[in-house]
């Protein structure tokens, strides 16, 4: 973060100083107390069952030079600033939108049911063969961190790609006003959250079109052209439809897939073709691979750049991470989150590998009243496909055993069902984690890494 005044500070934030410090001003933000604050100012924020200010004695202990605060303290720590506001959130929110306006820069702004932490990562590898590019670091893509990764911005940057997620209605706005997009992307409309947006795709449909709200004048709108809901959007901006339909202003064709090593495609703009090489897997890639197509080349870049920018993409975290083991076992951890979508492309991606193949399916949470319908399509399709073996594990999860028929193994608990994914792990077997974040699935990934490794 560049550095910032006190007077600078007052101004975003609308705040009342109310102890001048021994530091004019601050060069980052930081809201955990527990870590190095060094020059930095805290923003104590406040939950149902926690409230920052009660540390600010120990922010200014590990270095932070001030704070905002909504609650003024007893008393104030001699050599630190002290700036009141009335809501410490909208503060953040606020100066990151103050912050964010001294950039000049191509700023895209991601969001979608499902593929958006793949789609940042995939547009960021592609930008950054030409820009020096901010994105959104892991999944910090919520009301905190999205501002918080707005502050990174330094004087170097060139481009940001910033993953925006929601739960319900307004969140975008709130997000938009902040990140304020010259690119606003939509990877695809479908059942993450649905409960909280009227159990309807079209109540996602009108949460996720928030996005648009605070694209700025002259920007670019960037579809998934195969999804029956987003194409049907008419927008004032320029829009350019992604897929392999019809309807795809920028088409995907002659998809070769490599199994677990990726896939080859061909992506047509209306200017010319690019031969791309993803190093990661899945059908649903030329999603990312044909929206950063359309991006970096609308942003003036060269096929050298985009063909380099694709092959060097790089899954993060617990997302299609292949983890080699010995005598041939294979992991694939993508315990991160699950969607019913997700989930089915998962299933399609393991289904085309070599050798015995076992799915490890969890709960997928927030789905409301299409829960039990998704889960059950999702046994179904496991059913359906060349799998050898389902362990369905969590209550919600039964509905997967119970259409995924004679293949699958039901268990309420991780702890109950380790020992028959450990059998099954045998040499020569690829084994598929998936689910929901709040199954903490990532025991079993790890416990599976640790004794086959």
């Amino acid at each position: 973060m560049m550095h910032c005044t006190l007077n600078d500070l007052c101004r975003a934030v609308d705040g009342t100083l109310l102890q001048r410090g021994s530091a004019d001003g601050f060069d980052g933000v930081t809201t955990d107390s527990r870590k190095n604050a060094e020059g930095q100012l805290f923003i104590p924020l406040v939950g149902e069952r926690f409230d920052g200010h009660n540390y600010l004695s120990q922010a200014f202990a590990q270095g932070a030079v001030g704070c905002l605060c909504s609650r003024v303290p007893e008393t104030m720590e001699e050599g630190k600033f002290y700036v009141q506001v009335e809501d410490t959130k909208l503060a953040l929110r606020a100066l990151s939108a103050w912050y964010r306006g001294l950039f000049d820069i191509p700023v895209v702004q991601i969001s979608g049911s499902a593929g958006k932490t793949t789609t940042k990562q995939m547009i960021a590898a592609v930008l950054s063969e030409h820009f020096s590019t901010l994105k959104t670091f892991g999944n910090l893509n919520n009301e905190i961190g999205t501002p918080l990764t707005l502050l990174q911005l330094e004087q170097h940057h060139e481009a940001a790609v910033i993953e925006t997620g929601i739960d319900t209605y307004g969140d975008l706005r709130y997000l938009g006003m902040a990140v304020r997009p010259t690119v606003a992307v939509l990877t695809n409309i479908g059942d993450a959250h649905i409960e909280n947006m009227d159990n309807s795709r079209l109540g996602v449909l009108k949460a996720k079109s928030e996005i648009f709200e605070d694209l700025q004048p002259g920007g670019l709108a960037v579809l998934n052209g195969d999804d029956a809901l987003l194409r049907t959007l008419e927008l004032p901006f320029k829009t350019v439809l992604c897929g392999e339909s019809e309807y795809c202003d920028v088409r995907v064709s002659d998809i070769v897939e490599r199994g677990m090593d990726g896939m080859d495609c061909t992506v047509t703009t209306k200017k010319q073709s690019y031969r791309l090489s993803v190093p990661s897997p899945g059908r649903y890639m030329i999603y990312s691979v044909s929206m950063a197509t359309a991006i970096a080349e609308e942003l003036g870049m060269s096929e050298a750049e985009i063909v380099a920018g694709v092959a060097n993409y790089l899954t993060t975290g617990s997302r299609m991470r292949r983890v080699k083991l010995r005598e041939e076992r294979l992991l694939v951890d993508d315990c991160y989150n699950a969607n019913p979508q997700a989930m089915c492309s998962a299933l399609q991606i393991l289904s085309g590998t070599a050798g015995h193949k076992v799915a490890v399916l969890g709960d997928m949470g927030e789905l409301g009243e299409v829960s039990v319908p998704a889960h059950r399509e999702v046994g179904a399709l496991a059913a359906q496909l060349p799998v050898d073996a389902v362990v369905a594990i969590g209550p919600k999860s039964a509905d997967i055993a119970a259409t995924a028929g004679a293949k699958a193994q039901h268990f309420l608990t991780i702890e109950e069902a380790m020992p028959v994914i450990r059998d099954l792990f045998i040499p020569g077997t690829t084994v598929l984690v998936k689910a929901s974040h709040s199954m903490g699935f990532e025991k079993i990934a790890k416990e599976l890494e640790e004794t086959y490794q």
